[in-house]
């Protein structure tokens, strides 16, 4: 992908989502429930303009909130995946270079584009996104992805820019001026022990950041983060791949070396495509909450029929094991594959991920599951290990068993309005 890049980032995604079939919820404090109702973990601006931090338990939340109506809602995975697949079949009419980032965030690539036709072009993006899915969104453009991250946020806290910002040049003075007034702490791929480390070089503003000798900055940290300095000056410098903090959202995908309608050879694919994935969590120490699974066609074959799809599917816990991601993914894929189509792609993205020493454990958790969850890690702990020592693959994971428990406890779930026909809505004529 190559630039001036854009960062198109659903506002409040899983409230918004909600909202489109619920629209007596705007204006309304709402906030989204994890897995089994156990704590916030999505809020809309009415809800942290109240005061409620990510990670509540929804059982401590103060109940003087119910006096402003406040609206709890279970995690509708399969809504979320879906409107998130909506959205990016949108943004793939206005960029021809669409790079999903999470489940609620995507790059565009606006190379050979009029620089001066750009903000309008933006504006009726955002605008369509919004008639076509009910899905608020907001735009940052800029010669790099750094400050592509920094325009969007401008853009999401300023409603003068109405969703969109963009960055023509990386030297001029409003962007020195963002830069000049942006903690580190808040640029792109800066955790707390690096913001530590550069206060103590006396770098305590991305504008300090950018004005640092790139040589220096690798020699005391790491190539990442000198690439974010080079990014910082207008140098395109980062791809995806080139962050070492935990992720929010793991993705494995890889296009096939020959075209494939064959059900068995996508389960294969899926198969290893989630258990890769399942050891990136486990290294970075994350568990996953959900599973999206998605194949397409080849879109540039024009004599062949095309066809794409994605779904997602809710962990009965969050986990890390692979056996739970792979018998998801496998689920999932199952209810998305269609006969007929000869598939040139497939992935996993592990969405929603937490850290692994912070979980939340259930109310009714037993020395017997306990104990189950230490073997699980004692398991998994000896396949990595095997598989560092003598090479990835050397222990797979072959067929898979539907023994999980795929029906979660949601007693505030919605109506999965785009997936099911029994839950489509229902228009009374009076």
């Amino acid at each position: 992908m190559r630039g001036p890049f854009a960062l198109v980032d659903c506002n409040n995604f899983y409230v918004s989502c909600e909202r489109v079939f619920r629209p007596h919820l705007e204006g309304v404090p709402v906030g989204v429930l994890s897995n089994n109702d156990g704590c916030i973990i999505a809020r809309s601006n009415e809800l942290k303009q109240l005061g409620v931090e990510m990670g509540t338990p929804a059982h401590m939340l103060d109940k003087r909130l119910w006096r402003y109506g406040l609206v709890l809602c279970s995690s509708n995975y399969e809504l979320f995946g879906d409107m998130s697949a909506r959205v990016l079949n949108v943004l793939r009419e206005w960029s021809p270079d669409v790079e999903p980032y999470s489940v609620d965030e995507s790059w565009l690539g606006f190379a050979g584009f009029d620089p001066a036709a750009l903000p309008n072009h933006c504006q009726r993006m955002r605008q369509t996104v919004r008639q076509w899915t009910g899905i608020p969104v907001s735009v940052g453009v800029a010669p790099t992805r750094t400050l592509a991250k920094l325009a969007n946020r401008y853009a999401k806290k300023n409603p003068a820019t109405q969703g969109v910002h963009i960055f023509e040049s990386a030297h001029s003075p409003d962007v020195r001026a963002l830069l000049e007034r942006t903690p580190v702490s808040d640029l792109w791929g800066v955790g707390g022990r690096i913001t530590v480390r550069l206060k103590d070089l006396g770098i305590h503003t991305a504008w300090d950041l950018a004005q640092a000798e790139p040589k220096r900055i690798r020699k005391h940290f790491s190539v990442v983060l000198e690439r974010t300095a080079l990014e910082l000056r207008g140098i395109p410098a980062i791809d995806m791949n080139d962050f070492n903090e935990p992720k929010k959202n793991i993705m494995t995908s890889r296009s096939f070396g020959r075209l494939t309608g064959d059900a068995g050879e996508l389960r294969e694919a899926v198969r290893q495509h989630a258990q890769r994935g399942a050891e990136k969590l486990r290294d970075q120490r994350s568990l996953a909450r959900a599973v999206m699974v998605f194949v397409q066609t080849n879109q540039h074959r024009l004599d062949l029929a095309q066809y794409s799809n994605s779904v997602v599917v809710a962990l009965s816990r969050p986990s890390s094991d692979s056996r739970d991601i792979i018998a998801a993914a496998q689920f999932g894929l199952e209810r998305i594959y269609r006969k007929g189509y000869l598939f040139i792609k497939a992935g996993v993205m592990l969405l929603d991920l937490i850290d692994a020493d912070q979980q939340q454990l259930g109310i009714f958790e037993t020395p017997i599951t306990e104990a189950k969850r230490a073997r699980s890690e004692k398991l998994m702990a000896v396949m990595d290990q095997i598989n560092k020592l003598q090479g990835r693959g050397t222990v797979r994971w072959g067929m898979t068993g539907d023994s999980a428990a795929w029906h979660l406890r949601s007693e505030h779930l919605s109506p999965r309005w785009t997936t099911r026909w029994e839950e489509l809505p229902r228009v009374k004529l009076w």
